[in-house]
């Protein structure tokens, strides 16, 4: 049943017919919502899982050049750190470069962010190595480390690819970014710290796997056993910061060259890897000890081609030992790919797919598993140089895996010499580029401090215990900070200000309020009554609402986390600004309520004699903030009248205003609201928990409520004229199946004539009170 449904011309007027039921949205328009077309929506359900599809077709030249540079670009890049976070992983380098060739060749194929270069990165690479470290502590070698990791890559990617298939993607949003920035801010001290025992050549005297703190010190403890692994590491680590000072420098004073410098700058990691292996050949190739050992740490043999890829070997057991570890290292792999994917997005103006993106990082470390690759996920520093690069198509990662090609069939014999200090030195100075800058800390205490305390937290945890305890801390600081805002609602009891067109308070105009109403345009707007003075003029004085009534806004969904604590606010406020409806002194104490027993035998009652205040008469909800809705907030409006009229002694309207969602409209309709009858002869639950008395008023069907008696103005012609309807509602033409006909009917139907269309009619409404013809004017 339409609006119009309910409604007869007659001349310029409409009529109402009692008898027609309320029109409220039906459960058939709900499954309507969700699909209107489902074969076709599966059609393109399978077509979004392949992105390249919809570019591929279109690729030009032009295209081919950007990514070309881009790709060539990151694969210089990309295979010096492949091998670095290798190492951090605990694994042998060749394992770096295949997980290095197969993220950044599969994801072009399912990528929606052209800039993200999926493969090796630091947080993860040491996620994988505390994984290893826990399953040898407890199971011994019964796994090789290569096993390990190749398995937690098959089943955290095949969880992430679950996940994006059901489209679940949403459920990452609940992850702010501080948290995310502190437990990357965390994770890239624990990493730095946890390489500097090898880039002074002390890595033997400590646990270079305890926590944060405790590396550090020992590192400063340990600092005179220093090796000879220093002259490799500490100089490469000094010359890197060194060459992007300078060149930074130069791009700033000489423009010209700033193309060249930004190249140079992210080609620096291989330039000194050439520099260290070149050193390191002319210095040890004639220093091999008789027990087979050089006088520096160099990476030895790293075996040419994809000599160690072969089909996964999943061991159930193995799987039952890695039950509790893959919640961190999925949530890690998920969590740094989305959030770079949208930073890059948000920056170079285009927007990502969340789903999708999961899907594409899931995809990639399935198909990694058959490359014995360990889990990849997306990497900041190489998204960043990809974006500077000029990238334009995802198939800048195909040039990107030809180089690390051609680097495991053409260069393996060189990577023999690589100093293991230097890989240290490349990776401290590729994470600290992860920590956040100060402006960027200082920034959460400006915006949130509470998501401060959050940032902090993480790193905090993060540094003096460990990277899996500082990502719980980050959540569930995240997730109880979200209920705790959900459980205390926001929300102002409002008052009255009139102004003039230009915005300016009429008292605060020239000349009287006659001569302002009557030179420009005056309209009410309604502030909160306890504002601040920090967001409005803290002069500004605003006009409480008429007496006995009470006005509220909503500024978030109305569910049950915070409804029953709202129902409060509203009550404590109404027995604080008006009085009790009925003088308990004169009825005998046996007779009153158990729980509300008034004041003692003889004596007055000060709620219900207070001449000051008023009698509560009408309730006014501002619902334009909200949208949700559900059965117990359903509930509480309907405990809050009745408390309310307990109260008043008398019914008590409730009127909504702002109401934009016909599911709520729905919802507070079957609660026994807007449809014009005394809250006292409607249901009192909704969903009851226990079984109802016999005598029970039950509660309307599915779809329309019932009419409960009561005083209703719908039941004559006179009382749908256009001066008393709704209390003057705003008039608008009416048709069945378009916005205009040749009569003038109501915005919202008269047949809840509880409804208004905005807040200034709900409140003259209330205050024009002509609905309960049985409640006194007071």
């Amino acid at each position: 049943m339409g609006f119009v449904d309910s409604v007869k011309k007659v001349g310029k007027r409409i009529i109402a017919y009692p008898e027609n039921q309320v029109p409220v949205v039906s459960s058939l328009d709900y499954i309507k919502s969700i699909s209107r077309n489902p074969k076709q929506d599966v059609i393109n359900y399978f077509v979004r899982l392949f992105p390249f599809l919809h570019w591929i077709g279109r690729y030009n030249f032009g295209w081919l050049t950007g990514d070309l540079i881009a790709g060539i670009t990151v694969g210089l890049v990309l295979v010096p750190q492949g091998m670095s976070y290798a190492q951090i992983a605990t694994l042998d380098a060749q394992y770096g470069l295949y997980s290095s060739f197969v993220g950044v060749f599969v994801y072009a194929f399912f990528a929606t962010s052209k800039d993200v270069s999926i493969g090796p990165v630091a947080v993860m690479s040491l996620e994988t190595a505390t994984i290893i470290s826990h399953v040898t502590a407890v199971y011994g070698n019964e796994w090789s480390h290569q096993q390990i990791a190749t398995t937690v890559a098959f089943m955290a990617g095949f969880i992430v690819l679950g996940i994006g298939l059901l489209r679940l993607g949403w459920l990452v949003e609940f992850i702010p970014a501080p948290a995310v920035s502190g437990f990357m801010t965390g994770s890239a001290l624990n990493i730095a710290t946890g390489q500097l025992p090898q880039l002074f050549g002390t890595q033997n005297y400590f646990d270079t796997r305890a926590a944060t703190y405790q590396v550090l010190i020992n590192t400063l403890k340990y600092l005179p056993e220093s090796t000879l692994d220093a002259a490799w590491g500490v100089p490469a680590l000094a010359f890197l910061y060194f060459i992007r000072w300078l060149l930074q420098h130069l791009a700033d004073k000489h423009p010209r060259f700033r193309r060249a410098a930004f190249f140079l700058t992210n080609l620096r990691n291989g330039f000194v890897v050439i520099i260290l292996t070149l050193a390191a050949w002319l210095y040890c190739r004639t220093r091999l000890s008789k027990s087979g050992k050089y006088p520096i740490s160099i990476l030895l043999t790293v075996p040419r081609g994809f000599q160690n890829v072969g089909q996964p070997v999943i061991d159930r057991k193995l799987l039952s030992a890695l039950a509790g570890e893959l919640p961190v290292a999925t949530i890690i792999m998920l969590l740094e790919h989305i959030a770079i994917s949208k930073s890059f997005g948000r920056v170079n103006g285009y927007k990502i797919d969340p789903n999708q993106e999961l899907i594409a990082i899931g995809v990639t470390n399935t198909v990694g598993s058959c490359f014995n690759a360990y889990p990849s996920t997306g990497s900041f520093s190489r998204s960043a140089l990809k974006a500077k690069s000029g990238v334009r198509t995802p198939a800048a990662g195909w040039f990107t895996g030809i180089v690390v090609i051609v680097a495991l069939y053409g260069l393996t014999d060189a990577f023999f010499w690589i100093p293991k200090a230097g890989l240290s030195a490349v990776i401290i100075h590729a994470v600290m580029d992860l920590v956040a800058k100060p402006a960027q800390v200082y920034s959460f205490w400006r915006v949130s401090p509470l998501e401060f305390l959050i940032w902090s937290a993480a790193v905090l945890v993060t540094v003096f215990s460990t990277i899996e305890n500082g990502i719980y801390t980050a959540i569930s600081a995240s997730a109880a900070l979200l209920l705790v805002r959900i459980a205390w609602p926001r929300g102002h009891f409002l008052g009255r200000v009139t102004v003039r067109a230009d915005g300016l308070p009429v008292e605060q105009g020239k000349g009287n309020a006659k001569e302002n109403a009557g030179s420009t345009v005056v309209r009410e707007v309604w502030v909160p009554l306890d504002h601040d003075g920090h967001v409005m003029n803290p002069t500004l004085k605003v006009e409480a609402p008429p007496p006995g009534i009470i006005i509220y806004r909503f500024e978030e969904g109305f569910t049950y986390p915070n409804s029953s604590r709202t129902n409060q606010i509203i009550v404590d406020h109404a027995k604080e600004l008006t009085r009790r409806g009925r003088d308990m002194s004169g009825i005998k104490a046996s007779d009153r309520p158990w729980n509300d027993p008034g004041p003692r035998p003889g004596q007055p009652d000060p709620e219900a004699l207070d001449a000051t205040k008023p009698i509560l008469r009408a309730i006014v909800l501002d619902f334009s903030a909200v949208s949700q809705i559900d059965t117990t907030a359903v509930q509480n409006l309907v405990d809050l009248r009745s408390e309310l009229e307990r109260w008043a002694d008398a019914p008590v309207e409730f009127h909504f205003a702002g109401i934009l969602s016909p599911w709520i409209r729905r919802a507070i309709i079957a609660g026994g609201f807007g449809v014009g009858a005394p809250g006292r002869s409607l249901p009192i639950e909704i969903a009851p928990v226990v079984p109802p008395q016999e005598a029970h008023q039950w509660g309307p069907g599915d779809e329309f409520p019932a009419r409960q008696g009561g005083p209703s103005r719908l039941q004559d012609e006179e009382a749908l004229s256009p001066t008393e309807s709704e209390g003057g509602d705003e008039k608008v033409p009416v048709t069945a199946n378009s916005s205009t006909t040749d009569f003038e009917a109501p915005i919202v139907s008269t047949l809840t004539p509880f409804f208004h269309f905005d807040l200034s009619t709900a409140v003259q409404s209330a205050q024009d009170h002509k609905f309960y013809p049985d409640v006194q004017e007071q």
